[in-house]
């Protein structure tokens, strides 16, 4: 092993966390930390439950050991800190996790030491929210005797093209020296190259607004489908027609979920307002992408209706329950607002998703999934999910799930118009 190299700490082994320390650890000291012990226990004999790091990958990254005792991160001189920032229920930033894994490494932290923060958060977070802690905890002074550096996660889950590797990394630090060994660490694993920002601001404000822009493109279309569709046109035929245009953005409407796109407009736009600013443009994008599930559940009982489907006790299969395509991340999907709506109609929805984890839909949803829908049993059947077996499957065979008159529901656009009874 090489000894000439500082020991990383990993704090958090998620979709984020677990690629990075596993990348790293093929060529250096790497702590892979974990409050869940369970997630240690199953990552120690070489299993991904998020299926991002194959067990291959694991053992390739021989100088990688995992802990959930947080007195191991003693050992470490620079600490990664990759653990969610979601939303709370009233759409604000919830940086709970950030500040306890900042508490947890003020109380390790030496002198020389460098903290990089991974995690999405509003501009400022990191230098106004963590430092102080730090500070405070460790009897330490920022850029005397520790110091500070941002780097935002750009990992898409589920994507196996596009891995941690093969996608340039913005980097920054609390100084100009500092900067340039965080740009370098980085260097070493990411093959894409990396962009050194100009400060640790900068590099906050640039994850914000990245996925705040996507989130923006698919609320305009997703509000064009929503016209066409009063005006009896296929949205996904307009969008490839306008698509023979070389500057024309391909975006699709859609469900609008997960742990990025659907929650870092709201970082920004909470720090907006605390300085006195109201974003109009931005809260009118993600109320139209929060208020396609329920529009989705209306268009399918208004189709249901018109096939005098009675929707009061009729019986909805929904396929896929994961915020995005052969992935088994539930985080923040948007699905669940779909089968909310129907079962407030009074339907009876089943819910099959061969990727999602039964434990954890019941956990975070309170919902139990089915394992086998039965040919034949439903009223309507919605595609919410393009996971590659439905695509496999086929829209006849998919249909087959419906009974002879049921409403088949094509959300993501997987087949033509003629094959399907509504999407988007």
């Amino acid at each position: 092993m090489t000894t000439d190299l500082k020991t990383i700490a990993v704090l958090g082994l998620g979709y984020v966390g677990l690629p990075l320390a596993a990348e790293f650890g093929k060529s250096r000291p790497v702590i892979g930390f974990d409050i869940d012990a369970a997630r240690i226990e199953a990552l120690r004999a070489g299993i991904d439950k998020t299926l991002e790091v194959e067990p291959e990958g694991l053992a390739a990254a021989e100088h990688l050991r995992f802990s959930d005792d947080p007195a191991d991160l003693k050992d470490a001189s620079i600490y990664i800190v990759t653990v969610p920032t979601p939303i709370d229920a009233h759409k604000r930033p919830d940086l709970t996790s950030l500040l306890k894994a900042s508490k947890m490494l003020g109380r390790v932290l030496k002198r020389g030491d460098i903290v990089i923060y991974e995690s999405t958060v509003y501009p400022g977070a990191t230098e106004e929210d963590c430092a102080p802690i730090l500070e405070s905890i460790s009897g330490l002074k920022l850029n005397e005797d520790f110091f500070l550096g941002y780097s935002p996660e750009r990992i898409n889950p589920g994507d196996k093209e596009h891995r941690l590797p093969e996608i340039l990394k913005v980097t920054s630090g609390s100084t100009d020296e500092v900067a340039e060994e965080v740009d370098q660490l980085y260097a070493s694993i990411i093959t894409a190259g990396t962009y050194k920002a100009e400060s640790i601001r900068v590099a906050e404000a640039a994850k914000v607004i990245e996925n705040t822009q996507r989130d923006l493109n698919i609320a305009l279309v997703n509000e064009l489908a929503i016209i066409f569709n009063k005006l009896d046109i296929d949205t996904d035929a307009v969008l490839r027609a306008a698509g023979t245009k070389w500057n024309f953005l391909p975006f699709r409407p859609g469900l609008v979920g997960g742990h990025c796109i659907g929650v870092d407009p709201f970082y920004l736009t909470h720090k907006a307002e605390q300085i006195g600013y109201h974003p109009h443009v931005i809260l009118a994008g993600r109320r139209i992408n929060d208020n396609m599930g329920a529009y989705v559940a209306g268009q399918l009982v208004k189709a249901m209706l018109k096939k005098r489907i009675h929707v009061d006790g009729s019986r909805i299969l929904v396929l896929g329950l994961t915020f995005k395509e052969n992935c088994p991340d539930l985080r923040n999907t948007r699905v669940i607002d779909i089968i909310t709506e129907l079962r407030g109609f009074g339907a009876d929805v089943d819910v099959h998703d061969p990727c999602a984890d039964p434990g954890e839909a019941r956990m975070q949803y309170g919902l139990e999934m089915i394992e086998s829908p039965a040919k034949g049993a439903y009223d309507s059947v919605v595609l919410a999910v393009a996971h590659d077996s439905c695509r496999e499957a086929g829209h006849e065979e998919l249909r087959r799930y419906g009974q002879r008159n049921s409403v088949f529901c094509d959300l993501k656009s997987v087949f033509s118009s003629a094959e399907s009874d509504f999407r988007l």
